[in-house]
């Protein structure tokens, strides 16, 4: 599930992103304000301040289904591997690794200069405990279902661990990008009541220092990280849930990195002054935007309803009026561009008669005002979306409107994040919800979309159930051939299309920006984040220096 504004920008493991092949670059048809990395003499100094509209929730990887908290874990914590800045799979933890030659088990080589924040060594017990923990049925995590795949895991010695899998399964190397957690630190005291969802203790580049809900929360570079300590001494992330009001610190120089909105990033960043102040990026989509519905519901049950509604919206709009055409029309849950994106799917575009006729024949008629009535209850529903994200607003109101034009009543409520996910959208207390998912880099949708994962806290929680979904996502993770894989994914995009769990709306491009005085940025196809270890501030430069 994506952040309601930012933060993403560190989600390279558990939450790993998928944009297009054409890569990060400065402002498209501009002059380039955005150098690529410098090569100068780095020193350690200077804090970076990032501006998010949301705070995080949880600090302990295995219970983070945000990416705001995920965001923040990654500079905390490591995986096993992780993926470079091309996408490809590197070692992290692991120096190296073995697959079998079946492709059932994988050895993985650990790094032995690696220590835990509090000093404690990182050993395979880790890795394997890791496991555990995911696989426990008392840990209430999303993301078990991977390494319940796995038939036997084993340390046989400090720096070696084993895990073999009953079938193959395609995206198992990418798995252990997971976040490997302190054992000794968590062995005896359940994850839900673990100190460290609060106070996390790492192996990774930062440590973790302060957290004021709400507020701010604050890592310093860990000295000892085995990649070397990075160059920026202090990382301080503030929580600000309107969009305007960040954008006026950013200018006044309380903030260093943001997510610009569109209309920030083509109206009012051109400036000369905002230019030799600040580099500002813009790269394709990592996430699609969707309404929701939530299937349980009887209003929503008939698929006839679901694609009137999708004819109702004009989603061309939607890129225009909220994205300024900065992004694209989504189709389906895969980024245009990507291998497992399919364009042979139905299309909804927009055609208010064709919604009235399906809403008809669903046996839904016309009241003296135009609002639809059946078995004498109008065809109304509210609409929940998180605070701090202007465009899902502006969304739910294009679509509200859109909506009323085929005699459809909505309510759009706004909430902030953490309730928002705890009260409504967890236990699935909601009747529709604007959001947004990033996409993995593998294209295994299965904790999203199979009918086994619509129980409480899990991520089907729109309740979506088809037989055939089931089991193209169950042989789609199985082959470990790309066109093979492509061709089921393909299918399970088309029924999608049929069945409109979603509303597939757009996916907007991404557009940070970052103060001028940060060097060592390279833009790249996983976007600017890859090498933040490696950015630095000239000594002349420094805003911050305690």
């Amino acid at each position: 599930m994506s952040s309601p504004v930012g933060w993403r920008c560190f989600l390279a493991g558990a939450v790993l992103l998928v944009v297009l092949l054409a890569g990060c670059s400065s402002e498209k048809g501009e002059p380039s304000s955005a150098p690529s990395a410098e090569v100068g003499n780095p020193v350690h100094g200077d804090t970076i301040v990032f501006g998010g509209g949301a705070d995080a929730v949880t600090l302990l990887p295995v219970l983070a289904s945000d990416a705001v908290s995920s965001g923040v874990c990654e500079l905390v914590y490591n995986g096993l591997v992780r993926y470079n800045k091309n996408l490809e799979i590197e070692g992290d933890l692991a120096e190296s690794w073995e697959v079998s030659p079946d492709g059932l088990t994988l050895t993985f080589h650990l790094r032995r200069d690696v220590t835990w924040h509090d000093g404690h060594p990182f050993t395979a017990a880790d890795a394997l405990f890791t496991y555990q923990v995911y696989v426990d049925p008392a840990t209430p995590t999303a993301y078990s279902e991977r390494y319940r795949q796995i038939v036997r895991a084993e340390a046989p010695d400090p720096h070696t661990f084993v895990v073999t899998y009953q079938k193959p399964l395609a995206s198992a190397l990418g798995s252990w990008g997971v976040n490997i957690l302190p054992r000794h630190l968590l062995e005896k005291t359940p994850v839900t009541r673990s100190p460290l969802a609060s106070a996390p203790i790492g192996t990774g580049p930062y440590l973790f220092r302060e957290w004021r809900r709400g507020e701010r929360l604050v890592l310093e570079a860990n000295p000892a990280y085995y990649e070397g300590r990075p160059w920026i001494n202090r990382v301080v992330f503030r929580v600000i849930p309107d969009p305007t009001t960040m954008f006026l610190e950013l200018q006044t120089g309380g903030i260093d990195e943001i997510d610009l909105t569109p209309l920030q990033y083509a109206r009012q960043t051109s400036r000369e002054t905002f230019r030799r102040r600040f580099h500002k990026y813009r790269h394709p989509a990592m996430a699609y935007s969707y309404l929701g519905f939530n299937l349980r519901n009887p209003l929503f049950q008939d698929r006839r309803v679901r694609q009137a509604l999708s004819y109702a919206i004009d989603r061309d709009e939607l890129v225009r009026g909220v994205l300024l055409g900065l992004g694209r029309e989504a189709t389906g849950p895969y980024i245009p561009g990507t291998w497992p994106y399919c364009a042979d799917v139905r299309r909804y575009p927009h055609d208010p008669a064709r919604a009235r006729a399906l809403l008809e024949e669903a046996g839904w008629k016309p009241r003296s005002d135009g609002v639809l009535v059946r078995d004498g209850r109008p065809f109304e529903f509210t609409i929940v979306t998180n605070q701090g994200n202007d465009q899902r607003v502006k969304a739910g109101e294009i679509i509200q409107r859109r909506l009323r034009e085929v005699g459809v009543v909505t309510h759009i409520r706004v909430i902030e994040w953490a309730t928002f996910l705890k009260e409504f959208i967890n236990p699935g207390n909601f009747e529709a919800t604007l959001l947004g998912w990033t996409v993995p880099v593998d294209p295994d949708c299965y904790d999203v979309w199979h009918s086994s994962k619509r129980a409480v806290g899990q991520l089907n929680f729109v309740g979506f159930h088809n037989a055939e979904v089931d089991d193209l996502l169950e042989r789609g993770r199985r082959t470990l051939d790309q066109a093979e894989r492509k061709r089921i994914y393909g299918r399970f995009q088309q029924i999608l299309a049929e069945e409109q769990p979603y509303l597939f709306l757009y996916v907007p491009d991404a557009l940070p920006v970052v103060a001028a005085r940060f060097r060592g940025i390279e833009p790249s196809p996983s976007g600017i984040m890859h090498n933040f270890i490696h950015w630095y501030v000239p000594a002349a430069e420094w805003k911050y220096h305690q």
